[in-house]
């Protein structure tokens, strides 16, 4: 909107912008708020980055790797689809031919499924009926599901993990590329963003909340804007469990307020353990296969302090009742256990718990439009209806889809 000479107000709760995709500095330490993966297919949210000035450099393009240490080890080849899966698959490490062919049954009924299995499907349910090995369940569909929808696979919703492969291991080599960023994440947009946004005369206005939303003929006044002016169009950009107090104070959104407090969510909790110099992992990310994390991602191999390790735990599970002090043991634990030998004392740790961090994606949840029962009043988040889960790219694109109507309203 900014760039067609709309003048954009912003008003962000925190001093940092970003939200869950944001950097924190605690004890002279800079981590993210949580580990994000970028994808290849994630054309929107790559587009923003180069719009507001991003670096090719700030992002490590990996091509699709699978490494879980000592028991599996499959990388995309660098071809058209679908080769590069036919010729990672005959070169992956630690998979049989019955495992190879359980793969390709899969992705060959995918695509007499057009990638849109029935709305009701399960994971678990599309992976009993295409007879998938137990390995390729517990090394390769399982933690899938899980960093891509954060739901377990029994809950997990099939037609939206179908999405995700469709746009990763069967589009090209390049839409299945990871995408690592090498700075922290508000370097990666918020800040650019930020900048962006100033030179066109917007404002942006961090440590202002915004409590509630009036409706009246001149348009919108907000609780806790300082001009009290009317706005002709209001997009409400945060998590949905703030959105639906925002629709309720309208007193015209009460459906709506109650369909997005009622969605259910699933936490993700990054363990940060910090080796110390020399420490490294065979590979920028490696799969965890005997829990409590399912990945771990090397920091000091993707631009940042060395021997710093981020380790991710998707979804809800018996970690959660663990205190953090037992969490971060059992972490370190783990990692010794599947790389095969003793890690050094930590020197720092953290642990970052996102309670509520996406919706649960399971079959048939609710997704709601970017519209309202009040026009002019909009919603963007990645719980908006997409083919995609809780992604970075889903957000963008609802985003890019109400400046696209408000730009559309404002030309009649």
């Amino acid at each position: 909107m900014a760039r067609q000479g709309v003048h954009v107000t912003v008003f962000e709760r925190s001093h940092t912008l970003g939200g869950r995709a944001r950097v924190v500095r605690k004890d002279g330490w800079e981590v993210d708020n949580g580990q994000h993966i970028l994808v290849g297919a994630y054309t929107e949210l790559t587009r923003l980055l180069r719009l507001t000035g991003g670096s090719p450099k700030q992002l490590a393009r990996l091509p699709l790797t699978l490494h879980v240490p000592g028991r599996l080890h499959m990388r995309a080849a660098a071809l058209p689809a679908p080769l590069h899966l036919a010729v990672g698959l005959l070169t992956a490490r630690g998979l049989t031919w019955r495992d190879r062919l359980a793969m390709l049954r899969l992705m060959r009924w995918l695509k007499a499924q057009g990638y849109a299995p029935d709305p009701a499907m399960t994971v678990a349910d599309m992976l009993r009926d295409t007879a998938q090995t137990s390995t390729l369940r517990e090394l390769i569909w399982e933690p899938l599901c899980v960093a891509a929808l954060n739901t377990p696979i029994a809950e997990a919703s099939a037609r939206v993990f179908a999405a995700v492969l469709r746009d990763s291991l069967a589009s090209g080599a390049a839409a299945s590329e990871l995408l690592i960023p090498r700075v922290d994440l508000s370097e990666l947009f918020p800040v650019p963003a930020a900048r962006y946004l100033a030179t066109r005369r917007g404002t942006l206005r961090t440590g202002n909340a915004i409590d509630g939303i009036q409706s009246g003929p001149d348009g919108f006044t907000l609780s806790g804007d300082p001009g009290r002016r009317p706005w002709s169009q209001v997009v409400i950009a945060t998590a949905p469990y703030h959105a639906g107090a925002l629709l309720a104070s309208t007193g015209a959104c009460d459906r709506l307020a109650a369909q997005l407090d009622a969605l259910p969510h699933e936490p993700i909790v990054t363990v940060y353990l910090a080796l110390g110099s020399g420490q490294h992992l065979p590979q920028p990310m490696i799969g965890l296969a005997r829990g409590p994390a399912q990945w771990a991602f090397d920091r000091g191999m993707l631009g940042g302090s060395e021997g710093l390790i981020a380790c991710v735990i998707s979804a809800s599970g018996p970690h959660e009742a663990l205190p953090r002090d037992e969490l971060i043991l059992a972490t370190h634990a783990q990692l010794e256990a599947e790389l095969g030998r003793r890690l050094p004392k930590l020197e720092w740790s953290q642990v970052i718990v996102e309670k509520r961090a996406t919706f649960a994606c399971g079959p048939g949840v609710f997704r709601p439009d970017i519209r309202t029962p009040l026009p002019g009043l909009w919603l963007a988040g990645d719980y908006v209806e997409s083919e995609y889960p809780a992604t970075l790219e889903s957000a963008v694109r609802s985003g890019v889809a109400c400046a696209n109507a408000i730009l559309v309203r404002a030309s009649r």
